[in-house]
């Protein structure tokens, strides 16, 4: 029986050092009786222009299309602000969602009792908080045609459309409701019905899949009224669906509810492959942050968290997945903060590597 596969795609920025922290925990999982990998390692972002002079290699591409899962870093950095449109490094991430047909982002946003008071709302709204955001991927205005910037008579005119087939909507919803199958059983969708016609067709289509799964309480909300009522009360929420455009901003205040983006993983999925498993590429919410990169401030607890997601929904290791949450928890609730969750005066802050080690030692502990 061969091993699952796993390609790792470092990135950028700080990137590296929060993938070395997660190998850590894939190597103690190797040496104690745990799952154990083919890893293999390769190049996407600036660093992949800088080798080849494109941010994701034909080669790189074909293997993230033969392995089991995708585990990625961040990308980008000022370095390639001045590169062309198509050569900047976030197009290497875009073209793994699109080629790997990546439908189904899931973005979990979840409060550690330990980091209530980080969050910018009062503890009592946000205290153990887990709610699940599972946000279109690979079409709506992002990909949309026509697209681009054109001569309107004397000026310039920024086009991009939003455009939705009922099958591309069909997939992530079934998507969503098999996964509030498995949590509270409550599923909201949030679109603009109310002023666009691929809302309304959002909302129709969303209601059929809904009959497939009567265990569902399935409710429908505005995505703005979302926005404000994630602010106000987020624990009304269990899992929501959205398109790409609304995922891509609810998630990222929905992160905030937590307090810190370095603590925020994803799942990207996809149809599943001939062994049964989905598609998947895995990596934390951050961006590269090229500001502190290479100087041990990073925190690699998004990117572990990850890897958690990718035993939880690619390999079937629930139990274990859950024991890498558990030793999460366990560290910062002994008080361990990388200087982005730092709040204690006169507290120093632990390195990237000493929050990794702590974390591979509570998971010792079982």
């Amino acid at each position: 029986m061969t091993n699952p596969s796993l390609l790792i795609l470092p990135g950028d920025g700080i990137g590296p050092e929060v993938m070395a922290e997660v190998r850590k925990v894939i190597d103690w999982f190797g040496a104690n009786g745990g799952p154990v990998f083919d890893v293999s390692e390769d190049l996407v972002g600036g660093c992949a222009y800088d080798a080849h002079g494109t941010p994701l290699h034909d080669d790189t591409m074909a293997r993230a299309q033969e392995v089991d899962a995708v585990l990625l870093g961040a990308v980008g950095g000022p370095k390639y602000d001045s590169l062309d449109f198509s050569l900047k490094p976030e197009r290497g991430l875009l073209r793994l969602r699109k080629e790997m047909d990546l439908y189904a982002n899931l973005r979990p946003a979840q409060c550690f009792d330990a980091l209530a008071d980080f969050s910018s709302l009062k503890t009592e709204v946000v205290s153990g908080l887990d709610i699940m955001i599972v946000r279109e991927l690979t079409s709506g205005v992002y990909f949309g045609e026509p697209r681009g910037i054109i001569e309107e008579g004397n000026e310039r005119v920024g086009v991009n459309t939003q455009r939705y087939t009922e099958s591309e909507i069909d997939r992530v919803a079934r998507s969503a409701f098999e996964l509030a199958m498995r949590r509270g059983k409550r599923l909201c969708s949030m679109e603009k019905a109310n002023v666009m016609e691929s809302g309304v067709l959002w909302r129709e289509v969303v209601t059929q899949v809904g009959k497939d799964y009567p265990e569902v309480e399935l409710s429908h909300m505005y995505a703005d009224a979302g926005a404000m009522q994630l602010t106000r009360w987020p624990k009304q929420f269990d899992v929501i669906v959205t398109d790409n455009l609304f995922g891509d901003l609810l998630s990222d205040l929905a992160a905030m509810l937590t307090g810190s983006l370095g603590m925020l993983p994803s799942a990207s999925l996809g149809a599943p492959m001939a062994n049964g498993r989905p598609k998947a590429l895995y990596e934390p919410v951050h961006g590269s942050a090229p500001d502190i990169a290479g100087q041990g401030k990073a925190n690699p607890i998004a990117c572990i968290l990850s890897f958690a997601m990718a035993l939880r929904y690619s390999f079937d290791r629930g139990e274990d997945a859950a024991r890498v949450e558990r030793a999460v928890e366990t560290v910062l609730a002994d008080g361990l903060r990388t200087a982005d969750l730092l709040g204690e005066e006169g507290k120093a802050p632990v390195s990237t590597s000493e929050m990794g080690d702590a974390i591979v030692a509570a998971l010792a502990k079982g």
